[in-house]
Protein backbone atom coordinates (compact mmCIF):
# COMPACT_ATOMS: atom_id res chain seq x y z
CA UNK A 1 0.00 0.00 0.00
CA UNK A 2 1.56 3.76 -1.12
CA UNK A 3 1.78 5.61 1.84
CA UNK A 4 0.23 8.68 1.52
CA UNK A 5 2.87 11.93 0.71
CA UNK A 6 1.79 14.35 3.50
CA UNK A 7 2.84 11.49 5.83
CA UNK A 8 6.68 10.73 4.20
CA UNK A 9 7.02 14.91 3.97
CA UNK A 10 5.86 15.09 7.58
CA UNK A 11 8.45 12.38 8.84
CA UNK A 12 10.95 14.07 6.55
CA UNK A 13 10.63 16.82 8.28
CA UNK A 14 10.49 15.91 11.81
CA UNK A 15 13.48 13.85 11.40
CA UNK A 16 15.34 17.43 10.02
CA UNK A 17 14.75 19.50 13.67
CA UNK A 18 14.23 16.24 15.84
CA UNK A 19 16.81 17.60 18.10
CA UNK A 20 16.11 21.00 18.36
CA UNK A 21 12.40 20.18 18.72
CA UNK A 22 13.39 18.10 21.93
CA UNK A 23 15.45 20.66 23.14
CA UNK A 24 12.71 23.66 22.73
CA UNK A 25 9.76 21.84 23.97
CA UNK A 26 11.25 19.15 26.49
CA UNK A 27 9.62 21.48 29.40
CA UNK A 28 6.58 22.73 27.29
CA UNK A 29 3.88 21.50 30.06
CA UNK A 30 6.32 23.45 33.10
CA UNK A 31 4.55 26.40 32.04
CA UNK A 32 0.81 25.40 30.71
CA UNK A 33 -1.13 24.92 34.00
CA UNK A 34 -4.23 24.99 31.95
CA UNK A 35 -2.96 22.29 29.41
CA UNK A 36 -1.71 20.11 32.81
CA UNK A 37 -5.26 20.65 33.95
CA UNK A 38 -6.75 18.84 31.16
CA UNK A 39 -3.98 16.30 30.82
CA UNK A 40 -5.26 15.85 34.68
CA UNK A 41 -8.57 15.47 33.95
CA UNK A 42 -8.15 13.13 31.17
CA UNK A 43 -5.98 10.59 33.17
CA UNK A 44 -8.65 10.78 36.22
CA UNK A 45 -11.35 9.87 33.43
CA UNK A 46 -9.33 7.16 31.89
CA UNK A 47 -8.56 5.95 35.23
CA UNK A 48 -12.14 5.85 36.44
CA UNK A 49 -12.98 4.06 33.47
CA UNK A 50 -10.23 0.94 33.80
CA UNK A 51 -10.49 0.27 29.70
CA UNK A 52 -6.56 0.12 29.34
CA UNK A 53 -3.44 1.46 28.36
CA UNK A 54 -2.93 5.11 26.94
CA UNK A 55 -1.18 5.76 23.71
CA UNK A 56 0.46 9.40 23.20
CA UNK A 57 -0.02 9.53 19.44
CA UNK A 58 2.55 11.95 17.86
CA UNK A 59 4.03 11.72 21.07
CA UNK A 60 7.88 13.67 19.68
CA UNK A 61 10.75 13.12 21.92
CA UNK A 62 8.30 12.13 24.42
CA UNK A 63 7.92 15.16 27.38
CA UNK A 64 3.80 14.36 26.90
CA UNK A 65 4.12 10.58 27.56
CA UNK A 66 6.34 10.89 30.56
CA UNK A 67 3.81 12.92 31.85
CA UNK A 68 0.98 11.02 31.91
CA UNK A 69 3.08 8.15 33.09
CA UNK A 70 3.69 10.54 36.45
CA UNK A 71 0.00 10.87 36.53
CA UNK A 72 -0.10 6.97 37.04
CA UNK A 73 -1.23 6.08 33.93
CA UNK A 74 0.27 2.93 31.57
CA UNK A 75 1.24 5.25 28.59
CA UNK A 76 3.61 4.69 25.59
CA UNK A 77 4.23 7.03 22.32
CA UNK A 78 3.58 6.21 18.88
CA UNK A 79 5.73 8.64 15.92
CA UNK A 80 5.93 9.12 12.31
CA UNK A 81 9.31 10.27 13.19
CA UNK A 82 12.21 7.40 13.72
CA UNK A 83 15.02 10.19 15.02
CA UNK A 84 12.28 11.54 17.49
CA UNK A 85 11.41 7.64 18.30
CA UNK A 86 15.19 7.36 19.47
CA UNK A 87 15.57 10.59 21.52
CA UNK A 88 12.28 9.25 23.31
CA UNK A 89 13.81 6.04 24.03
CA UNK A 90 16.99 7.65 25.77
CA UNK A 91 15.03 10.28 27.66
CA UNK A 92 12.87 7.94 29.42
CA UNK A 93 14.00 4.35 28.93
CA UNK A 94 11.82 2.75 31.74
CA UNK A 95 8.57 3.73 28.73
CA UNK A 96 7.73 2.48 25.17
CA UNK A 97 7.88 4.33 21.94
CA UNK A 98 6.74 2.87 18.91
CA UNK A 99 7.48 4.23 15.08
CA UNK A 100 3.89 4.36 13.34
CA UNK A 101 1.62 6.34 12.10
CA UNK A 102 -1.91 7.24 13.38
CA UNK A 103 -3.88 6.73 10.98
CA UNK A 104 -2.94 2.58 10.57
CA UNK A 105 -2.17 1.81 13.88
CA UNK A 106 -0.75 -1.55 14.84
CA UNK A 107 -3.42 -2.52 18.00
CA UNK A 108 -5.95 -4.41 17.57
CA UNK A 109 -9.92 -2.56 17.88
CA UNK A 110 -10.48 -1.90 21.30
CA UNK A 111 -6.86 -1.75 23.09
CA UNK A 112 -6.33 1.65 24.39
CA UNK A 113 -8.53 2.95 27.62
CA UNK A 114 -7.47 6.63 26.20
CA UNK A 115 -5.41 8.17 23.23
CA UNK A 116 -3.67 12.08 23.53
CA UNK A 117 -3.34 13.30 20.44
CA UNK A 118 -1.49 16.69 21.19
CA UNK A 119 -0.69 18.83 17.94
CA UNK A 120 -0.57 15.47 16.12
CA UNK A 121 -3.41 16.25 13.60
CA UNK A 122 -2.51 19.53 12.58
CA UNK A 123 -0.52 18.47 9.83
CA UNK A 124 -3.40 16.30 8.46
CA UNK A 125 -4.82 17.36 5.32
CA UNK A 126 -8.65 17.96 5.94
CA UNK A 127 -9.76 15.58 3.61
CA UNK A 128 -7.95 13.43 5.53
CA UNK A 129 -8.71 13.61 8.95
CA UNK A 130 -12.04 11.69 9.15
CA UNK A 131 -9.71 8.95 8.40
CA UNK A 132 -7.82 9.22 11.03
CA UNK A 133 -10.76 10.09 13.39
CA UNK A 134 -12.22 6.78 12.15
CA UNK A 135 -8.83 4.99 13.56
CA UNK A 136 -9.08 6.50 17.11
CA UNK A 137 -12.39 5.12 17.42
CA UNK A 138 -11.60 1.86 16.26
CA UNK A 139 -8.66 0.99 18.75
CA UNK A 140 -10.38 3.10 21.59
CA UNK A 141 -12.01 0.74 23.87
CA UNK A 142 -15.65 1.27 24.88
CA UNK A 143 -15.72 3.96 27.24
CA UNK A 144 -12.09 4.92 26.46
CA UNK A 145 -11.06 9.21 26.10
CA UNK A 146 -9.20 11.21 23.70
CA UNK A 147 -7.60 14.28 24.27
CA UNK A 148 -6.45 16.41 20.99
CA UNK A 149 -5.49 19.82 21.19
CA UNK A 150 -4.51 21.85 18.25
CA UNK A 151 -3.76 25.43 17.33
CA UNK A 152 -7.36 26.93 16.81
CA UNK A 153 -8.92 28.88 13.84
CA UNK A 154 -10.33 32.50 14.24
CA UNK A 155 -12.99 32.30 11.22
CA UNK A 156 -15.57 30.06 11.75
CA UNK A 157 -16.50 30.49 8.07
CA UNK A 158 -13.15 29.05 7.32
CA UNK A 159 -12.91 25.77 9.94
CA UNK A 160 -9.32 24.92 8.74
CA UNK A 161 -6.79 27.43 8.03
CA UNK A 162 -3.23 26.61 6.45
CA UNK A 163 -0.52 28.17 8.20
CA UNK A 164 2.81 28.25 7.93
CA UNK A 165 4.17 26.19 10.57
CA UNK A 166 7.86 25.74 11.49
CA UNK A 167 8.26 22.41 10.56
CA UNK A 168 6.07 21.34 8.22
CA UNK A 169 2.73 22.56 6.31
CA UNK A 170 -0.37 22.90 8.95
CA UNK A 171 -3.81 23.68 9.65
CA UNK A 172 -5.66 25.00 12.19
CA UNK A 173 -9.14 24.54 13.16
CA UNK A 174 -12.38 25.33 14.01
CA UNK A 175 -12.98 23.46 17.79
CA UNK A 176 -16.39 23.05 16.44
CA UNK A 177 -15.19 21.64 12.98
CA UNK A 178 -13.06 19.23 15.24
CA UNK A 179 -15.85 18.50 17.06
CA UNK A 180 -18.42 18.02 14.78
CA UNK A 181 -15.84 15.67 12.95
CA UNK A 182 -15.46 13.38 16.11
CA UNK A 183 -19.10 12.99 16.27
CA UNK A 184 -19.50 11.87 12.94
CA UNK A 185 -16.70 9.14 14.35
CA UNK A 186 -18.76 8.13 17.16
CA UNK A 187 -16.86 10.20 19.67
CA UNK A 188 -18.97 12.86 21.85
CA UNK A 189 -16.95 15.47 23.34
CA UNK A 190 -16.97 16.06 26.75
CA UNK A 191 -15.42 19.58 27.46
CA UNK A 192 -13.22 21.90 25.62
CA UNK A 193 -10.56 24.53 27.08
CA UNK A 194 -9.64 27.43 23.76
CA UNK A 195 -6.66 29.56 25.62
CA UNK A 196 -5.51 32.52 24.41
CA UNK A 197 -2.05 32.27 23.12
CA UNK A 198 1.09 32.32 25.33
CA UNK A 199 4.11 34.58 24.72
CA UNK A 200 6.09 32.12 22.55
CA UNK A 201 2.72 31.01 20.48
CA UNK A 202 0.78 32.68 17.43
CA UNK A 203 -2.87 31.63 17.71
CA UNK A 204 -5.43 30.56 20.62
CA UNK A 205 -4.49 26.82 21.48
CA UNK A 206 -7.83 24.60 22.05
CA UNK A 207 -8.12 21.34 23.28
CA UNK A 208 -10.86 18.94 23.39
CA UNK A 209 -11.91 15.49 25.29
CA UNK A 210 -14.30 13.23 23.96
CA UNK A 211 -15.50 9.91 24.74
CA UNK A 212 -16.11 6.35 22.80
CA UNK A 213 -19.74 5.59 24.47
CA UNK A 214 -19.22 2.48 26.73
CA UNK A 215 -22.26 0.78 24.59
CA UNK A 216 -22.43 0.58 21.06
Amino acid sequence: MTEPAYLHTTRTAYDTVAVEYAERFSTALESNPLDRAMLAAFAELVHAAGAGPVADLGCGPGYATAHLHSLGLTAFGVDLSPTMIEIARRAYPELRFDEGSMTALDLPDGALGGILSRYSIIHTPPEQLPVTFAEFHRVLAPGGHLLVAFQASDDPGDPAQAFDHKVSLAYRWSPDRIADLLGRAGLGEVARLLREPDEDERFRQATLLARKPATS
